[in-house]
């Protein structure tokens, strides 16, 4: 048996050794685990930082510009690759997958036909992003793409804010938007009727490149050219519904000629931009479907002639030799035009089919259309309306000799006429009055009918009208 004095001893002397050597024996014990485990330290990715920029459109601007400046060089410029979107760089080898339409109000406050042909768009085309710009929210839009942190153009700027009529600040905002933007533009009251990959056929598809816009024939009837009231709306592309690549220079081009256009008419007036009194004509010939299609004629000859239209056709191009009886898409500088059926079918002239055949990819219900409410077409004060022959030959040639024949009448004989057209428009719209009050009359009748002729639950299977016809009348 040990002594108590041996194993104190003991005690004392143990913990002095293990301080002397616990630092060495731990340094010792990392090191070889170090050595053993290096190949499981090294399989570990360690993350880089990412570094974060604040957005801007400061690339945008510089590629507008120089898209702008190179217009000879093509539909984009130099730039055309790097240029998608506001902020957004890639290559446009593909339209950009957005569809964007304009309207009074925002889509949750859209009553139920805007509801369904925008609900169109949507459905048939779910991996596309889809924008409504409104009228509480358009000049924020234009401020923001075409001001400052935009493409720098404050003359666009003030000039969309200075506009007050209603159809060219449309026209206007479509054209901003594709330029700016690029996608799809549909009017509200225009159904998608097949998916937007359809609006380019299968065999140009495998050369997007060569593709920086997709339109369609709205009009075709070029035997009218001369009428001094329907020839300039003779010959014309569809803009109610196109797609376009941004930066296409046309675009701009196409915004500056109106802005030049309206500036000149307010001068002839005398009247601010904001107070221009514009007829229909003028609205289509300076805005609208005339003024698109002048555009595009001029900038597919301008290409042509610069030879930067891929070859593929040659110049001049006219619409009578290029798009005159189109029965099949064509590519023609950049533009691939659709036939009449594809976004104008259903129109009863034209030779534009109708909404069932395969080839019609949209179809435009015009319930939006009641601008010319505010900018009337030229009605004769007795013949009416030429529109209203919707291109009928034989209409339109009688409607053209009654107007020739009514100004070789003398003044009294003209007045006689017009009084005569006033009547004869009276005795009409009081014809309609009492239909309209007949039919309100008959309403409650008709009515009553159909609920005595509804079996009542539970009762046997009889005429009940027959039933209450044998009821005898009551005494006196």
């Amino acid at each position: 048996m040990n002594s108590p004095v041996s194993t104190a001893k003991l005690r004392n002397r143990l913990p002095a050794q293990v301080r002397r050597w616990v630092v060495l024996y731990l340094v010792c014990i990392f090191l070889v685990f170090t050595i053993l485990n290096a190949d499981l330290f090294s399989a570990v990715a360690i993350p880089k930082p990412v570094k974060h920029t604040p957005k801007t459109n400061a690339f945008l601007t510089k590629t507008l510009r120089s898209s702008a400046a190179g217009r000879g060089k093509g539909w984009a410029g130099s730039n055309r690759r790097a240029l998608t979107g506001r902020g957004q760089g890639r290559s446009t080898a593909e339209f950009p997958k957005k569809i964007w339409q304009t309207w009074k109000v925002d889509p949750l406050s859209f009553d139920q036909r805007d509801a369904l042909t925008a609900k169109s768009w949507i459905t048939k085309n779910p991996d596309f992003r889809y924008e409504v710009l409104t009228d509480a929210n358009d000049m924020t839009w234009v401020e923001e793409a075409y001001g400052p942190a935009g493409l720098d153009r404050p003359d666009i700027v003030e000039f969309y804010r200075a506009v007050n009529a209603t159809i060219v600040k449309a026209d206007l905002l479509r054209y901003l938007i594709m330029y700016a933007e690029g996608g799809v533009y549909a009017d509200i009251d225009v159904e998608d009727l097949r998916p937007v990959r359809r609006f380019i056929p299968e065999r140009y598809r495998h050369s997007l490149d060569s593709v920086d816009m997709v339109i369609g024939v709205e009009i075709d009837q070029p035997q009218f050219r001369d009428h001094p009231i329907l020839g300039r709306k003779s010959e014309s592309f569809c803009q109610w519904t196109f797609m376009c690549k941004p930066g296409l220079p046309v675009m701009l081009r196409l915004v500056e000629s109106i802005m030049a256009w309206l500036e000149d008419l307010a001068t002839q007036q005398g009247v601010p931009v904001s107070a221009v009194e514009l007829d229909f004509d003028a609205v289509i010939s300076g805005t609208g479907p005339s003024a698109f299609t002048a555009a595009l004629l001029d900038e597919m000859n301008r290409r042509v002639s610069s030879g930067s239209g891929h070859g593929e056709v040659e110049g001049p191009i006219t619409w009578e030799s290029h798009f005159h009886d189109l029965d099949e898409s064509t590519l023609v500088a950049g533009v691939l035009v659709l036939d009449v059926e594809a976004f104008a079918a259903g129109q009863g002239h034209s030779d534009s089919g109708n909404h069932n055949a395969r080839g019609a990819l949209v179809k435009h219900h015009y319930h939006a259309s009641n601008w010319p409410s505010r900018h009337p077409r030229f009605r004769h004060p007795v013949f009416g309306e030429v529109e209203r022959c919707n291109w009928d030959p034989e209409c339109v040639r009688r409607w053209d000799e009654d107007v020739a024949a009514f100004r070789e009448l003398t003044p009294e004989e003209q007045e006689r006429k017009v009084q005569e057209a006033l009547e004869a428009q009276q005795a009409l719209l009081q014809q309609q009055q009492q239909q309209q009050q007949q039919q309100q009359q008959q309403q409650p009748l008709q009515q009553k009918q159909q609920v005595l002729a509804e079996p009542v639950a539970g009762a046997p299977e009889t005429d009940l009208r027959k039933d209450a016809q044998a009821i005898p009348p009551a005494g006196p």
